[in-house]
């Protein structure tokens, strides 16, 4: 079988928040965005929070026109966040279960106890040509709780894995590659994110090589203060081969 190639989707909040801190437009999120596609991304991801601590609505709408790849927005599915999107019309929205007061994402929909609410928005963004992904644990039932749901996609959140790859990285992976496999035999697309990096994306991808899409942005931008944007992304995607 012939698999597709790994799509790398660079989020690009952190760069927003640099930026947030002192105010004015340096550095320009946009200018980020087009650079990070000419470098090589095949995608770009935005988190907007409803407190827009990083990523502004308004740099959704501004972001919008100047995508050529994909783009991609996540966030929690509450009224405001669902009228943006549906606004602006990404090519994949990813549903993430975020308090407004988080820091960052540190777990998946129960997919299972949500399966009302989760079904009724998959089908609000659905109806408007959005693929939808559903953001979720390593857990299979979780994925086959998904695809009833409605979703097009699952994304796996790989802290978990993140956390305990130098400890026992075959440890760390086995829940992911079940959850995969549910994807798979379910027909759910698959996308992960969350902590990959320079030194465990290789090692993922080459467990689950059927990976749609990985979406990276703390690690990437990190690597970015060192190795500058363009050698990072060019390693990241390296890492995907």
């Amino acid at each position: 079988m012939i698999l597709a190639m790994t799509k790398l989707s660079v989020n690009i909040n952190k760069i927003a928040t640099l930026r947030n801190a002192r105010g004015g437009n340096n550095p320009n999120v946009l200018a980020v965005a087009r650079d990070a596609e000419i470098f090589g991304a095949q995608g770009i991801t935005v988190h907007p929070r409803p407190d827009e601590r990083h990523i502004r609505y308004q740099d959704v709408r501004d972001i919008r026109p100047l995508i050529t790849t994909e783009f991609n927005i996540e966030g929690n599915p509450i009224p405001s966040f669902t009228e943006l999107v549906l606004e602006v019309k990404p090519n994949q929205v990813t549903l993430v279960p975020d308090g407004h007061d988080q820091i960052t994402s540190n777990h998946g929909w129960d997919t299972l106890e949500n399966k009302a609410f989760l079904t009724d928005i998959c089908k609000v963004f659905k109806e408007a040509g959005i693929r939808t992904s559903i953001f979720v644990d390593a857990d299979p039932r979780m994925v086959e709780g998904a695809k009833a749901c409605g979703a097009d996609r699952v994304e796996l959140y790989t802290e978990p894995y993140a956390s305990g790859y130098q400890a026992n990285r075959e440890a760390a992976i086995a829940p992911f590659i079940a959850a995969a496999e549910e994807a798979r035999k379910v027909g759910l697309g698959l996308n992960a994110g969350h902590d990959l990096s320079l030194e465990n994306l290789h090692y993922y991808h080459q467990q689950i090589p059927w990976t749609d899409e990985v979406s990276i942005g703390h690690a990437l931008i990190c690597d970015a203060l060192y190795l500058g944007l363009k050698e990072t992304i060019k390693q990241y995607l390296q890492a995907l081969k």
